[in-house]
């Protein structure tokens, strides 16, 4: 497996990607193609054998930054793909002087919240309802 910057070539896989993994509220083409044209932002994917397993994207503004998503095909879970994006994201946003990372998640995805742990995020606040369907989010932070 090999980690790399996105291409903007790469966003229509990427897309189909978000939308198994995020199927309630997946980013569209036209979001993913937006945030690839900012230069605050700067995406990330894992690449075996030439194919797209995962990816991720982290936005730096000013002395913070906020991973925007981390996502790993099936086959690609639990084998440290998402904590390989991880780690690369959090890299840049140290590269770009963030202080201070955050992200949110679905209080249903323990998996998720149990990487974020592993990598010294820690929970800050939740945000209720914040999800279409009703779902809370857990805000989570890492000091860098």
């Amino acid at each position: 497996m090999i980690l790399r910057d996105w291409k903007y070539e790469d966003i229509l896989k990427i897309s189909e990607m978000e939308k198994e993994c995020f199927p309630l509220e997946p980013w569209s083409f036209q979001m993913l193609a937006s945030s690839f044209g900012s230069e605050t932002f700067h995406g990330i994917l894992a690449e075996d054998g030439g194919e797209i397993v995962g990816y991720g994207g982290v936005t730096v503004a000013c002395d913070s930054a906020e991973i925007e998503n981390v996502a790993v095909s099936e086959a690609f879970r639990r084998v440290g793909t998402g904590s390989a994006i991880l780690e690369r994201l959090i890299d840049i946003a140290r590269e770009r002087n963030a202080v201070k990372i955050f992200l949110e998640v679905r209080v249903s995805n323990s998996t998720a919240m149990k990487m974020y742990l592993k990598h010294g995020f820690s929970g800050v606040y939740a945000r209720t309802r914040y999800y279409s369907d009703g779902e809370d989010c857990l805000v989570m932070a890492k000091e860098l």
